[in-house]
């Protein structure tokens, strides 16, 4: 049977079969039917030149089929897709389908699955849909996403959905800029502060000094000028306007509902930098989903979404009123909003910016007390809180306040900050790849358990992905709850729970001053890929040794992020690391080819903080049954 053609609609930005217009349901702005039943279907997208206009300011971007963002693609599971993408650009492009497990050819990364897509030219992408969920697609090329090259994608699942809802919005977030991605990365390279509108000031030391004294408030202005950083350096980026599906907040888009309606929203965080709090006042959100896999639901007040991840949410709106969905940056700069509403032009009140948060010295690599403790071993019977061996960390016995940081060597492996008391020249990171296996454990026998497998879920006060005490720290509106990483269980889990057969230490470092981002001290230019075996699990570690939240992507194979929930752990695409924190995550090596695996903060991957990853073997290859094999 011939693929049925893909029109796209304007008014709704989604994309259907031809055959489907007839019957598809219009909302307000977005459709409320999926695209359902097609076997084979063929889209058809274009990447060209287009404005973006925020409310607040006009500029020239990149945008899909003639708008930033781009269509919704609606798809099957089940179903193989044709995609043809056309370059309507003076300059090479690229579409990557950013949470789809797909062959690595169709990933759509440059110089790993393919050239790219010249200029004039078509390049077709086909692949079959092996999954549901909220996920989205992005150009991979240069600075095109900030510029407003993404959309998002909807895939319907083959059973039906484990929860119930009436109405279904997709909530796209984005953080426009007035200035081009290619002329925010020169500036951060000539002055890594030069978007940071929160300095602080004379008046700023006064109150410290009133608040603990002028001794310790000259002694922290000391420390953080030693390090050329500031405590406000939460945001690479201000001066933004956030968007909700392409409007700022003025615009305020806006999304129907009838009172008693049960309302999906998918949660989709698009931006270049930003992170994003969200919350819709007088509305609790029941978490069903996470990067497009089924969660064990979830009731909050609110929820912090990391670049690139997803999260689907239920609200169930009584009254006849409007309600503001909300979402402020991380550093309190800005926010999105948009409304849902029984009728159009309706309009609720705004809440104000709560107060900035401040980099503490926790934040600084961990070397200050508490907050730079290794979270992953709190719960299971390691040490207790207050009780942490700064030294067995490889963090030295030095305190950050005090410390001569004059004699630190920042110059070291690339202008990197090493992590105080460690040797990096003894440290080999060239070992399988840029792996650091475990000294001297027979990793076959490994106590995994005592690696995270048995933190309980209910961790009190103790959230292992957020440093106690950091000026990062989320702490939900009027006291609600706020969604940690430990309240997610799989609904279902994807994989049998099993041992990992080896771990690799991805250590997060980079350098503010010169705006270089790395993994374990080497850029990208310059590091040897990651190689993995197909057929084994593999545990990473990431040690976050920067003031910075990094959301690590893995491209073509899902990341199990280690919660502590054991075989309910949830499957991801993106793992979000706090200052200061230590996380797992595990992967079965499933997917043979070569895939990308970087930080999604656009202009940290540009500067370094990006991997290769090689998967070596598949099947029928015998290297591979016998890494299957040794994995169970």
């Amino acid at each position: 049977m011939a693929p049925a053609f893909r029109k796209f609609d304007y008014r709704t930005h989604n994309m259907y079969p031809a055959k489907m217009l007839r019957a598809a349901v219009l909302g307000s702005g977005l459709a409320l039917a999926a695209a359902g039943g097609a076997q084979a279907g063929e889209y058809n997208l274009t990447v060209d030149e287009v404005t973006i206009d925020t409310g607040e300011f006009t500029r020239s971007g990149i945008g899909f089929n003639g708008a930033s963002p781009g269509p919704v693609l609606r798809f099957k599971e089940g179903e193989d897709v044709t995609i043809n993408v056309t370059n309507n650009l003076s300059e090479m492009t690229s579409v990557h389908w950013h949470g789809l497990i797909l062959p690595y050819q169709q990933d759509g990364v440059p110089k790993i699955s393919y050239p790219g897509i010249a200029p004039g030219e078509t390049f077709t992408y086909r692949f079959p849909i092996t999954q549901s969920g909220t996920y989205w697609f992005h150009s991979h090329s240069g600075f095109q996403e900030p510029d407003g090259a993404y959309g998002a994608i909807v895939i319907a699942p083959e059973d039906r959905e484990p929860y119930r809802y009436d109405r279904d919005y997709v909530i796209q977030l984005a953080d426009a800029h007035p200035h081009s991605g290619d002329r925010i990365m020169r500036n951060l390279k000539m002055m890594p502060d030069y978007y940071n509108r929160k300095q602080r000031t004379l008046f700023d030391f006064f109150d410290d000094a009133s608040e603990k004294g002028v001794g310790p408030a000259l002694d922290d202005r000391s420390d953080w000028g030693s390090m050329r950083m500031m405590p406000t350096d939460i945001e690479d980026l201000q001066g933004f306007t956030p968007l909700i599906n392409g409007k700022g907040p003025g615009q305020n888009w806006t999304g129907l509902f009838k009172p008693g309606e049960r309302v999906r929203l998918r949660f989709i965080n698009s931006s270049a930098m930003t992170y994003f709090d969200i919350r819709i006042p007088g509305l609790k959100m029941t978490v069903v989903q996470a990067d497009g896999n089924n969660v064990q639901p979830v009731v909050v007040d609110e929820f912090r979404i990391a670049v690139a991840e997803t999260y689907d949410v239920i609200v169930q709106p009584q009254d006849d009123r409007p309600y503001t969905i909300y979402g402020e940056s991380m550093g309190r700069t800005a926010y999105a909003r948009g409304t849902l509403a029984t009728q159009m032009g309706m309009a609720s009140a705004v809440p104000e910016l709560r107060k900035a948060p401040l980099l503490t010295m926790g934040d600084m690599a961990g070397h200050g007390g508490m907050d730079g403790m290794d979270h992953s071993a709190m719960g299971h019977g390691a040490k207790p809180a207050g009780e942490v061996d700064h030294a067995a960390m490889g963090h030295g016995t030095m305190p950050m306040a005090g410390m001569d940081h004059s004699k630190m060597d920042h110059s070291a492996m690339g202008g990197e900050k090493p992590m105080a008391g460690m040797d990096r020249s003894k440290m080999d990171h060239s070992a399988m790849g840029g792996e650091k296996p475990m000294a001297g454990m027979d990793q076959s026998k490994m106590d995994h358990a005592a690696m995270g497998h048995s933190m309980p879920a209910d961790n009190g006060d103790a959230d292992p992905f957020y440093a106690p005490g950091s000026g990062l720290t989320p702490t939900a509106a009027d006291g609600g709850r706020f969604l940690s990483y430990a309240d997610l269980k799989a609904q279902k889990p994807l994989y049998a729970h099993r041992p990992a057969t080896r771990e690799i230490e991805l250590e997060l470092t980079g350098n503010m001053e010169r705006y270089i981002w790395s993994i374990n001290g080497v850029k990208y230019a310059d590091a040897e890929p990651i190689r993995l075996q197909y057929g084994e699990r593999v545990r990473f570690k990431f040690v976050n040794t920067t003031m910075m939240t990094h959301p690590m992507h893995l491209h073509g194979m899902w990341s199990i992020l280690d919660n502590g929930n054991g075989k309910w752990n949830p499957v991801k695409h993106v793992v979000s690391v706090a200052p200061a924190t230590t996380v797992y995550m595990e992967t079965e090596v499933d997917a043979p080819g070569e895939w990308a695996f970087h930080c999604h903060l656009s202009y940290h991957a540009d500067s370094g903080m990006f991997r290769k990853v090689i998967v070596e073997g598949g099947p029928g290859d015998d290297t591979a049954s016998a890494a299957a094999t040794r994995g169970g």
